[in-house]
């Protein structure tokens, strides 16, 4: 199969690159054209909008920040919908809202293509390593036909019919920005009354308080850099889904919006680009503490991709 990726971003571009290391031809597409180099050193081949390269593949990866973005590639002027979409199919990884992939998805059947969501989770050294999580939504005859392409960028949870992805995405991404927000409170509590940072989440690993928050980000409190590879403008355009879900669902939503509110916060005082644990920064600026700990503490964005 000859794939095409549209978005060329922190995580796009890293799934992308490992898709081509699995040996497949590509050609890629970005709204900024600097972020084709990687991807064409490795002899993909740049395409001029969406419409050109899913005109020159067999399967399309989209990859791109939300809800506007996505829908422009789909029913957007140079658009999927613009061309013949006859026995293409169209894996989408963007976060967004499922009502309104479900219709993308339906339009993109109707002219006779096969739509598959697969959302991702976890971070950009796993998007560098080609372990994400795929929440992987679709008809199981489709799931199968790409199964290679997904499984070049991660791990495949089918997860039911196409949308329900995004649905696990945003639950997901609920679960992680509500245990984010609750990490700062708990770390400052506990240095403010002795225990110490690094004590602390060695005593918290492994138990009922851990997760993947716990696991893998708070190395970047203690580094002091709070991970800028995911920035606070992502975790706002997440929550604002989440909170559109809750609202769509009927479902009590008081600890989500809690959260939704601490992260406007971190984000108005430290700007949309800080890292997503910022969030955390807010609770050590207020109490007059540094949660910093010595140590080698790889960033995630430094881990070093497989071998091609």
């Amino acid at each position: 199969m000859k794939v095409g990726f549209i978005g060329l971003g922190t995580m796009g571009r890293n799934a992308a690159l490992n898709v081509a290391r699995a040996g497949f031809e590509m050609v890629v597409y970005d709204v900024r054209p600097e972020a084709l180099q990687p991807l064409v050193e490795r002899g993909a081949k740049a395409a001029n909008g969406p419409a050109d390269v899913l005109g020159q593949v067999d399967v399309v990866v989209t990859m791109v920040f939300g809800p506007k973005e996505i829908e422009a590639v789909v029913r957007g002027r140079g658009g999927f919908l613009s061309v013949d979409c006859k026995g293409k199919y169209w894996i989408d990884l963007t976060t967004s809202s499922p009502d309104l992939m479900r219709a993308l998805g339906t339009d993109f059947r109707a002219r006779g293509g096969a739509p598959v969501d697969a959302p991702v989770t976890g971070s950009v050294d796993s998007a560098i390593c080609g372990d994400m999580i795929m929440f992987v939504g679709g008809e199981d005859a489709d799931v199968e036909h790409v199964r290679s392409v997904i499984e070049a960028m991660g791990e495949i949870r089918k997860v039911g019919r196409h949308g329900n992805g995004y649905v696990a995405k945003l639950v997901n991404n609920q679960l992680w920005k509500i245990h984010a927000a609750a990490i700062g409170e708990a770390m400052v509590a506990a240095k403010l009354a002795g225990l110490e940072p690094d004590v602390w989440w060695s005593a918290m690993k492994g138990g009922a308080a851990d997760s993947f928050v716990m696991q893998h980000d708070v190395p970047s409190i203690f580094a002091g850099h709070y991970d800028p590879s995911f920035p606070l403008a992502l975790c706002l355009k997440d929550l604002g889904l989440i909170e559109e879900l809750m609202t769509a669902t009927g479902t009590r939503n008081e600890l989500t919006r809690a959260t939704h509110d601490r992260f406007k916060e971190a984000a108005s005082r430290y700007g949309k680009d800080a890292g997503e644990m910022t969030v955390c920064k807010l609770i050590e600026d207020d109490a007059g503490v540094e949660l910093r700990v010595a140590g080698d503490w790889v960033a995630p964005w430094e881990v070093k991709a497989p071998a091609a």
